[in-house]
Parts: C-alpha cells; structure tokens; sequence
C-alpha cells in the first residue's frame, strides 16, 4: 500500500489557491475567511496548511466570525498550530473590524432610531464576557456628542452611578441622553433592576431639562430597546 503523501505547503499549491496571490489577482472578496486568516497566521504546521488550521478554527467558532471574536487567547491556542503570537493577530485583527464598525457609527452623528445606538454599540458590547453601562450624549439635534462608559460589572449585573451619568451630562452640556449595556448570557429582555434603573435615570435626568431617549440592551444577536418598546 503505497503511504499518504505529505500536505503542500501553501507555496506548493497551485497559484490560484494560494491566499496572497489570490487576494492579489482576484481582490479580497474572493477570499473565503479561512483564506484570510490564513494570510493572518502566515504558516501551518509540518503535517497541515495555514488555510486547514484557519478552517478548524472557524468550525470551533460554528463558523460565525462574530462567535470568533468572543474568544480568548486561552481558547485560540486551543487549537493545534496557533501560538500565543498567531492567536495576538487573530485577536487583533478582529479587534480591527470591530472599531472599524464603531468607528463608522460614530461618523454618522446623528442619532434617529434604536438601530443607530445598536450601530453604535453592538461591535463594542456583543462580544465582552461581562456587563458593561454606557452612556451616549446628545446634543439638541440628536447628534453625538461622546460615549461614555459609567461602570463594568460581572456576568450578570454591573453597578450603576446615576450621579455619574448627570455629572457626565452637565460637564458636556448634553440635551439628551442614551443609556446601552450589553447582557453578556444573550437574552436581550430587560431585567427588573434594568427597568427600575432606567426610570431613576430619567427621574433624575428631568429634573435637570435633559432627555432620556432611550435604553438600548444589546447582545451579539437580538437587541432591545425600551422606546421601541414603550416601556421608557
């Protein structure tokens, strides 16, 4: 019986097969995402290509880049052929595509509706394995003023300032506000606490002519907001 032959190198393959080249004569898009990780890890292992350990990777993900990107070092290195250095890129580069998203949001400005702060916030908040609040500062047209982050907390709950959020809203002479905080389990209803929080939000935020427009939950699926709700 004749032995399996040994896996090609990516150098070996044929010309159209190779990412870098790929990517080069045929632009980015054509590049399934094992293709383009495998650009990222640079190399395999001597028994297989940088393209199969980038495909293992992604089946660990259920091939859902957003799943990916809620991975740990730890559990990137799991996987045979990824270092500590080849699971920093990976990690980096999706940290890329999510500021690129956040970024992009930002730039519009203007806030009109609840899928304006998911843009916002999502690529922030959807992937952190704990709860984060923040805060989202408007000015008399619904535009941006800045984004705020008032507390981190645990799995399950995070403490929450309201002296801090008006402070936050007075020193930037803000008119309306936006409350977002991400419940890392992945349901998206609001909780007891999340409702009776909201309310001395807005108490405290009249009293001072400010607006609470909004308090948006979001997950790295569904999202849910209080005024689309009309629970504000």
């Amino acid at each position: 019986m004749q032995e399996n032959s040994k896996p090609l190198t990516i150098k070996e393959w044929a010309e159209d097969d190779r990412p870098r080249e790929k990517m080069i004569s045929k632009g980015v898009a054509a590049l399934s995402d094992a293709e383009l990780m495998a650009i990222l890890i640079g190399s395999g292992t001597k028994n297989e290509t940088a393209v199969g350990i980038s495909q293992r990777i992604l089946n660990s993900a259920n091939n859902n880049l957003n799943e990916l990107g809620r991975f740990s070092l730890k559990e990137l290195t799991k996987t045979k052929g990824i270092g500590v250095a080849k699971g920093v890129t990976i990690m980096a580069a999706l940290e890329l595509g999510r500021r690129r998203k956040i970024s992009e949001a930002i730039n519009r400005k203007q806030i009109t509706s609840s899928n304006d702060v998911i843009d916002v916030f999502q690529p922030l908040l959807a992937d952190i394995p704990h709860e984060e609040f923040w805060l989202l500062l408007l000015n008399r047209s619904n535009k941006i003023i800045d984004k705020v982050r008032i507390s981190e907390g645990g799995f399950t709950a995070t403490i929450v300032d309201v002296r801090k959020i008006m402070r936050a809203a007075l020193l930037n002479h803000a008119i309306g506000l936006i409350l977002c905080h991400n419940h890392p389990s992945g349901n998206h209803s609001p909780s007891d606490d999340d409702i009776r929080i909201t309310k001395k939000i807005k108490q405290a935020a009249s009293t001072l002519d400010i607006t609470l427009l909004d308090h948006v939950i979001v997950t790295n699926q569904k999202c849910y907001s209080f005024a689309d709700n009309s629970v504000l």
